[in-house]
C-alpha cells in the first residue's frame, strides 16, 4: 500500500470531508488550515481573514487504489472554481479555494486539470482556484472533524442553504 497526501481549499471545509470520505483508498480525510505562516492557529484567528490560512482537508489515500487525478476530478466538481473571494455564502480568504500540491507530479496533474477546466468554457469566468505548494497543515479542532456525521441536520441545512448543493446539482447535473 502507497500512502499519499492530497490537500484541498474548498471554501468550508465540513463540506469537502463527505465527498472525499465515502472512496475506498482514501484511509482518512482531516479537516484544517494550511497556506498561512502563524504556527497552530485557531478556528477563531483564521476567521480573521489575517493570517493567510484557508480551510482545507488533508486526505491520505493508496493511491494502487485511487488516483490523485480522480481526487483533483472530486474536488473540481464541489467548488465554484471561477470564485476568487470565497466559496457561495463564506467569504474572505479563509474560504478561497486552492490545490496544495505535495509533488511536482502532482503539480503537474493540477495544473493540467485546471486547464482542461478552464478550456472547456463550462463557466462564463475564468477558473481562479490556486495551485500552490503545500505548507504546514493544522488539524482543526475536534469540533470540526467530521462534521457531517456529527451534526447531520446541521451539515445539512448548511451545505443547501450556502448555495453549495444547488451549484453543485446545476453545474454537474445531480449532488456529487
Amino acid at each position: 500500500m502507497t500512502k499519499s497526501l492530497a490537500t484541498f481549499a474548498g471554501g468550508c471545509f465540513w463540506c469537502m470531508v463527505k465527498p472525499f470520505d465515502r472512496f475506498d483508498g482514501v484511509s482518512s480525510v482531516v479537516s484544517g488550515y494550511t497556506g498561512g505562516d502563524i504556527e497552530n492557529p485557531s478556528y477563531e484567528l483564521v476567521c480573521t481573514n489575517t493570517t493567510g490560512h484557508r480551510e482545507a482537508i488533508q486526505i491520505t489515500f493508496d493511491d494502487e487504489i485511487i488516483s490523485y487525478s480522480e481526487l483533483l476530478d472530486i474536488f473540481w466538481r464541489q467548488i465554484d472554481p471561477t470564485d476568487s473571494g470565497g466559496q457561495f455564502f463564506d467569504r474572505g480568504e479563509s474560504y478561497q479555494t486552492a490545490i496544495f500540491y505535495h509533488t511536482p507530479e502532482q503539480q503537474q496533474l493540477a495544473e493540467k486539470t485546471k486547464a482542461e477546466l478552464d478550456a472547456s468554457r463550462k463557466f462564463e469566468k475564468p477558473v481562479a482556484t490556486e495551485i500552490l505548494p503545500a505548507k504546514t497543515f493544522y488539524r482543526a479542532e475536534e469540533g470540526h472533524q467530521n462534521y457531517y456525521m456529527k451534526n447531520p441536520a446541521h451539515y445539512n441545512r448548511y451545505a443547501i442553504g450556502s448555495g453549495r448543493v444547488q451549484f453543485k446539482t446545476e453545474n454537474w447535473g445531480e449532488e456529487v
